[in-house]
């Protein structure tokens, strides 16, 4: 497994978590990240970006003000904050790591390794 994601849980509205995703080689973490996530019946969706040096950022306008996204290189291993959750940001949740890209994109497509995913799941 190249990306690990964990941090997941159950949590009520108004509640916080903070996600991780840990890379096995030391080689993504000159990799650009980011974290999608994928409610039931409905498509994968961008969520945060981070460039591979930390310094640009980049959220969906659903999140913006809410999550934050941040790396460790010397961890090898970047991070989501998500505080004031909602019950519509429940959803499976995926890192994902751009090998060419010096910030990734919101397109699935743009990137070359994903992580197995981590529940989030928040009630009312």
């Amino acid at each position: 497994v190249q990306l690990q994601a964990s941090g997941g849980g159950s949590v009520q509205a108004g509640g916080s978590l903070r996600l991780s995703c840990a890379a096995s080689l030391r080689t993504f973490s000159t990799y650009a990240k980011s974290w999608f996530r994928q409610a039931p019946g409905k498509e994968r969706e961008f969520v945060a970006a981070i460039s591979w040096s930390g310094d640009i950022t980049s959220y969906a306008d659903s999140v913006k003000g809410r999550f934050t996204i941040s790396r460790d290189n010397a961890k090898n291993t970047v991070y989501l904050q998500m505080n004031s959750l909602k019950p519509e940001d429940t959803a499976v949740y995926y890192c994902a790591a751009d090998r060419t890209a010096v910030v990734g994109g919101t397109l699935p497509s743009e990137y070359d390794y994903w992580g197995q995913g981590t529940q989030v799941t928040v009630s009312s």
